[in-house]
């Protein structure tokens, strides 16, 4: 009877404070999508634990959280571009993720050191043409290295040296080639502009569809936006007009990056969070990511979207760990100074 009665007691203390306490996930994050808030109402769904969310820029949040310090309440920080992540990373503001779910969904090239972030889903920095001007044969072999090549000169679109994807490409070549010859290849890249800078990714690939550049780099993720007509009938039916080729196929493959996340170091609810992370890299949560977003799984046991499918699902992909883009970062954009990429 004794523990019967002592069971009994347990039994509603714990009850009694998951009522008066009940569990929860703070969301610090850069990304702007509804799908991605359609997903914390599953995760609550399946897991009752609520998802508390705080949107804003990357920097915005990153000092927010560097402000907050030991006080902050955030648990969880989700943003875009590993070079983000590396930031938050640098300052020791992440604690290691221990989940062997976790580490059995994500490459090691796609987390960071003592795995403190990983990715929860790819994009590939490609390149944008118009079928109807070259062939896929003319092109297949087309390397970043090759768009430096005279024969490219006022034929290419991208975005301006502010932006942190093409900080990160920058970076990627450092970390592969180092700087000497990352700064001859970003010169001879200036010189082969179709236009200054200006604009955004869909931009890139808008100028390409209205013949003001023969190629465009952007991400891959942005065509499937527009080809969704979720952006109007201008950007759907520009991206009609476009085709993505997927660069260095022969050589190191295409430059990947990623959306990702970790746990920050004065999380409250860390059971939580890695929940909340085992969640978003489970089949479910990545089949609606892929189909809402058109980027690429982390899951191995998921597919791309269909949308995305029609342009190649087996290209091959860089292998450096995307960490280098944040180690790099600062060498890059001094190089990007030097050589007038405005």
């Amino acid at each position: 009877m004794r523990l019967k009665s002592f069971l009994s007691i347990v039994l509603t203390l714990v009850v009694f404070s998951n009522f008066i306490f009940p569990k929860e996930v703070n969301v610090y994050t850069s990304r702007h999508y509804d799908s991605d808030i359609e997903l914390y109402d599953k995760f609550t769904d399946l897991t009752g634990i609520e998802v508390n969310i705080i949107s804003a820029k990357s920097k915005a949040l990153i000092e927010r959280i560097r402000s907050e310090g030991q006080n902050s309440p955030a648990d969880v920080f989700i943003t875009v571009d590993a070079g983000n992540l590396w930031k938050v990373q640098d300052l020791g503001l992440f604690q290691d993720i221990n989940s062997r779910k976790i580490d059995e969904t994500v490459p090691k090239s796609l987390r960071g050191k003592n795995n403190q972030w990983v990715a929860l889903a790819k994009r590939a920095r490609v390149i944008f043409y118009n079928p109807d001007k070259y062939s896929y044969e003319e092109l297949k072999d087309l390397a970043y290295e090759d768009l430096s090549l005279p024969k490219w000169q006022n034929k290419l679109a991208i975005r301006s040296s502010n932006n942190l994807y093409n900080q990160s490409l920058v970076a990627g070549m450092i970390a592969k080639y180092g700087e000497s010859y990352t700064e001859n290849w970003a010169q001879g890249l200036v010189n082969n502009f179709a236009r200054k800078p200006q604009g955004n990714d869909r931009g890139q690939i808008m100028a390409v569809a209205n013949n003001e550049a023969d190629l465009a780099i952007a991400n891959s993720y942005y065509l499937g936006h527009m080809l969704s007509g979720k952006k109007g009938d201008t950007q759907l039916n520009a991206g009609k007009k476009v085709a993505i080729l997927f660069p260095s196929q022969t050589k190191g493959g295409a430059h990947i990056n990623i959306s990702g996340g970790g746990i920050l170091k004065f999380s409250k609810n860390y059971d939580s969070a890695i929940k909340f992370l085992e969640f978003m890299l489970s089949e479910d949560a990545q089949k609606h990511l892929v189909e809402n977003t058109y980027e690429y799984p982390i899951n191995k046991n998921v597919e791309p979207s269909k949308l995305m499918a029609q342009f190649g699902v087996d290209f091959k992909e860089e292998e450096i760990n995307v960490s280098n883009f944040g180690k790099y970062n600062a060498a890059a954009l001094k190089l990007m100074d030097r050589v007038g990429w405005q």
